[in-house]
């Protein structure tokens, strides 16, 4: 029974273990001199504002279960996965909080792990997150795979069927690897041009220097000191320095200016951005945008940075969560369409178009707007046809019909005169 509760406990409280990650390797040390990591780098304006958006917007997106059906498809709201991922995946947790957790360690680990409680007859009951730098995977000798966990009560041994594992992109499919930890070195230089900025404005908003002295100084160390007590610091900028026995100030630093400070901090915030794939005026550089191309920007942001994340999420929680004769059945999906969603007039536009060549019902844009249907008995699920429109060759016989008429009515008048 005690080997039971083990495995079936909630998530522990979150903790760094990254000596004990396998892929502890990639992380450290960068050529700018930068220990980098998943929080160091958050740290970073710039990584964690690419995080947030990408957390926020998978999490803030829609999320159902959907069933087959003759017609096509349906909600499947009567079963117990639908209110998991739609709501409460625990009772922890909202479904954004959960979303955006995993998703955020996705993004930092390039793993996202959450252990599934299940129920005697294999129905999910629950869902709780777990941290990727505590879970290592491994393969059994007949090929099946199983997750070991570190815990704060040892480690904990979990089958395939209690996991629910997206990977992120890797080289073996098995695992991926963390986009911090491979792009270490440009996160480290972003690191250590902020951390020159602060200490630049620490001292004062100037470079650092050398005090001369034509003699000897029997006590260097109290002339720094007391140098340092009076003009050091940006609080001290721009006081005037008075120097005695002939002492000259000489500063041997680098102006922002010379070592292009400004440039060198705007490519990596571009760097960083390059790296979640994700367009610079989302985290605040409308250096190259305008109004002409942000909306276009906007659906590529969809198209090509969110709809991979998305099928990521979607396929591993239909393999992890469904059983073999349930995935005949029903599947997940994530709805994008708020984000596609343009301009008022633009919208009522395309609806327009769609009302009046037959694919578009009356409800079907009133759910797309996020309107009450209109009762079946008042039309709201007529397919309707522009009556004008005819095919050219039934326009041409058309013609000929009302020319015949024509004549045969003319006809009937001269043989009544």
């Amino acid at each position: 029974m005690s080997r039971l509760k083990n495995l079936f406990h909630s998530r522990d409280k979150p903790k760094n273990y990254l000596d004990n990650n396998p892929f502890s390797f990639f992380f450290g040390g960068t050529t700018a001199g930068k220990t980098v990591n998943e929080r160091t780098a958050m740290q970073t304006t710039a990584v964690y504002s690419c995080v947030r958006i990408l957390a926020e917007t998978i999490a803030s997106l829609p999320l159902h279960t959907f069933e087959y059906t003759d017609d096509g498809k349906q909600k499947a709201m009567k079963h117990p996965l639908y209110r998991l991922l739609y709501q409460e995946p625990n009772n922890e947790m909202t479904s954004f909080v959960f979303r955006e957790t995993l998703m955020s360690h996705l993004l930092l680990w390039g793993n996202a792990y959450a252990q599934i409680i299940r129920d005697g007859r294999g129905q999910v009951l629950a869902l709780y997150p777990l941290m990727p730098d505590k879970m290592t995977v491994d393969q059994a000798s007949n090929g099946e795979l199983f997750y070991k966990y570190q815990s704060d009560k040892g480690e904990v041994v979990m089958r395939k069927e209690m996991v629910l594992h997206i990977p992120g992109l890797g080289f073996d499919g098995l695992i991926g690897y963390s986009p911090i930890a491979m792009a270490k070195n440009a996160i480290g230089m972003a690191i250590a041009t902020e951390e020159y900025g602060s200490r630049f404005f620490a001292n004062g908003a100037n470079p650092g220097g050398v005090l001369e002295h034509p003699g000897v100084v029997k006590d260097p160390k109290r002339v720094r000191e007391s140098w340092n007590a009076v003009y050091q610091g940006s609080s001290n900028a721009h006081r005037i320095a008075v120097l005695e026995e002939g002492m000259r100030f000489t500063s041997i630093g680098i102006p922002p200016e010379q070592a292009q400070f400004l440039e060198t901090r705007k490519f990596q915030i571009n760097e960083i951005a390059r790296i979640f794939r994700i367009p610079p005026h989302m985290i605040g550089d409308l250096e190259k945008s305008s109004f002409s191309n942000i909306e276009q920007q906007s659906l590529e942001f969809v198209k090509y940075t969110l709809d991979p994340w998305v099928i990521r999420w979607e396929q591993s929680m239909q393999k992890a969560l469904f059983s073999d004769s349930e995935k005949q059945k029903y599947f997940i999906r994530f709805s994008v369409d708020g984000l596609l969603r343009g301009d008022y007039a633009s919208r009522m536009t395309g609806y327009a178009t769609g009302r009046q060549n037959g694919w578009l019902s009356t409800n079907d844009i009133r759910e797309l707007e996020n309107l009450n249907r209109i009762p079946e008995a008042l039309g709201g699920d007529l397919y309707l046809i522009n009556g004008a429109m005819t095919k050219l060759e039934d326009a041409g016989a058309f013609a000929n019909i009302n020319t015949n008429e024509s004549e045969e009515t003319n006809e009937e008048i001269l043989e009544l005169d």
